[in-house]
C-alpha cells in the first residue's frame, strides 16, 4: 500500500529514536573492568598487577653459640588463574656445630673448706696439717675417653692458686687424666690409688724413701700424683704400681706420660713446682711445691 510523505517521515523518526535508545543502553549498562560488580565481590583480575606475599620464620640459638651460615629456600606456590598471587616462603635457621672444636669448653675450678669427717681415711690426729689448712677442689679434666669430666682433689690451702692454674692449663691443652678422686675413695691406700691410675693430692702418710721415716709432701697437701700407671715410681726392679711396668721405657711418649718438656711437666714448672721424674729413683707421677 502507498503511504503519504508525512507518514514516512514519522516512521523514519521512530526508527532513529529506537536505535538511539539501544545504543544508550549498551554504553551505560555494563560495569567497568576491575570495579566490583556487587558489594563484597572481588574485582576482575584481567590485567591486575602481580602480588607477592612473603612469610618468614626464624629460629636461632643463644648468642653465645657459634653460628653456621643461614640456609634459605624459596618455594613458589601454585598460582590460581583467578588471583595471579605468588607466595614466597623463606626459612632461616642457625645452629651450633655438631662437633666442638679442640680445646673448647669452660674450665671448672672451685675451692671449698673441708672437715675431718670429709677425710675419714687420709687424715688423723697427729698429721702435720689439720683439716682447716686443707681445701677441696673441683677441677675439670679431659679423660682418656676424650670427654670432659670434673674431679675432686684435696690440697693445702696455700697451694690452691697454683693447682688451679696448672689444671686449667692442662684442660686447655686436653692433656688426658684417667680419674681424679681423693685417696679416701681408696680408704687412704696409696698402692690402691696408684693401681687405679688415680690423680690425687693430700694423704697423711710417710714418704716412700730409704732412711728414717718422715712425712711425705703429700702429708702437707703440697704434692700431687698424676696418671700413676702411665707415670710409675721406679726404684731398681721395683715398679709402683705394677701395671706401670709397661711405661718404664720412656723413650716413646704416649698419652698421659710426664716427659721433659711435655705438657704435664711444663704445666707444673710454670708455677714453680718440681718433678720427681728427675730423681735417681724416678717418681714420674710426683709433682711437689717443695721438691720433696
Amino acid at each position: 500500500m502507498r503511504t503519504s510523505p508525512g507518514h514516512e517521515r514519522g516512521v523514519r523518526l521512530l526508527l532513529v529514536l529506537l536505535a538511539l535508545g539501544s545504543v544508550a543502553s549498551a554504553c551505560g549498562g555494563s560495569p567497568r573492568r576491575g570495579t566490583p560488580t556487587a558489594a563484597g565481590q572481588p574485582p576482575s583480575t584481567a590485567g591486575a598487577p602481580l602480588t607477592l606475599t612473603t612469610a618468614v620464620s626464624s629460629s636461632t640459638t643463644p648468642a653465645s653459640t657459634p653460628q653456621t651460615p643461614a640456609s634459605t629456600s624459596t618455594t613458589p606456590s601454585s598460582s590460581a588463574a583467578s588471583s595471579r598471587t605468588t607466595t614466597t616462603t623463606t626459612t632461616t635457621s642457625t645452629a651450633a656445630p655438631s662437633t666442638p672444636s679442640v680445646g673448647s669448653g669452660a674450665f671448672v675450678g672451685t675451692v671449698a673448706t673441708v672437715a675431718a669427717s670429709d677425710l675419714p681415711f687420709s687424715w688423723r690426729p697427729g698429721c702435720p696439717v689439720g683439716p682447716s689448712q686443707l681445701r677441696l677442689l673441683h677441677l675439670s679434666y679431659w679423660g682418656f675417653d676424650s670427654q670432659s669430666h670434673v674431679g675432686t682433689m684435696v690440697v693445702s690451702a696455700a697451694v690452691t692458686a697454683d693447682v688451679l692454674k696448672v689444671f686449667a692449663r692442662l684442660f686447655a691443652q686436653r692433656f688426658p687424666i684417667r680419674q681424679m678422686q681423693p685417696v679416701d675413695a681408696f680408704h687412704g691406700s696409696d698402692p690402691d690409688s696408684m693401681a687405679a691410675d688415680n690423680t690425687s693430692g693430700f694423704n697423711c702418710r710417710n714418704a716412700v724413701a730409704s732412711g728414717a721415716p718422715h712425712w711425705s709432701a703429700h702429708a702437707y697437701g703440697e704434692a700431687i700424683d698424676v696418671d700413676t700407671v702411665e707415670n710409675p715410681y721406679v726404684d731398681g726392679s721395683t715398679v709402683m704400681p705394677p701395671a706401670g711396668a709397661a711405661y718404664v721405657n720412656r723413650t716413646a711418649s704416649r698419652p698421659g706420660m710426664a716427659v721433659p718438656g711435655g705438657q704435664l711437666v711444663e704445666a707444673f714448672a710454670s708455677v714453680g713446682w718440681q718433678w720427681g721424674g728427675r730423681w735417681s729413683s724416678p717418681d714420674y707421677q710426683h709433682f711437689s711445691k717443695s721438691g720433696g
